[in-house]
């Protein structure tokens, strides 16, 4: 575990959490059966949306990092949702998985070149943003603390 915390420092994993989800959420709209972005089906806006909190999540354990403030409800509560969250990404990446097992169906119809490339760089990108969303688990628990309001007088530091 050392050697992956020395090659993701906080900082390349916020940068790199970053890049991966706004490359998902362009490649959320791709058809890869087709090789066409669809931008006027509603499934499609489910991700971004989610990704979203995924990025408050990181702003706010960046924000308690940098600061040197402690745990509150307020986060608590942002990281069961990406608790909620992790389980769409891993379905996420089941999915573009089964989408690639799916090629030999159809290797006598035509699909695009892109096919296999973007397939597999989208599955990649899906089981990185797993461990990235991980170890941001693991940061927050290093770096932050546990969340423990059971002891300590907790002012609401959003308020």
């Amino acid at each position: 575990m050392k050697p992956i915390l020395q090659l993701f420092t906080l900082k390349r994993s916020y940068i790199l959490s970053a890049i991966v989800l706004l490359t998902l959420v362009i490649f959320n709209f791709y058809g890869p059966y087709t090789g066409k972005f669809y931008f006027f089906k509603l499934d499609n806006y489910i991700f971004p949306i989610l990704t979203l909190i995924h990025l408050v999540f990181l702003y706010v354990l960046w924000f308690k990092i940098k600061e040197d403030e402690m745990t509150d409800p307020q986060m608590r509560n942002l990281e069961y949702a990406l608790y909620v969250i992790l389980i769409v990404y891993i379905y996420k990446a089941f999915e573009s998985l089964h989408v690639l097992s799916t090629y030999g169906d159809y290797e006598f119809h035509l699909l695009p070149g892109a096919f296999l490339p973007v397939g597999i760089l989208i599955l990649l990108l899906h089981f990185l943003l797993i461990g990235l969303t991980l170890l941001a688990f693991k940061y927050r628990k290093d770096r932050v603390g546990d969340y423990n309001f059971d002891d300590m007088n907790h002012i609401d530091s959003w308020e």
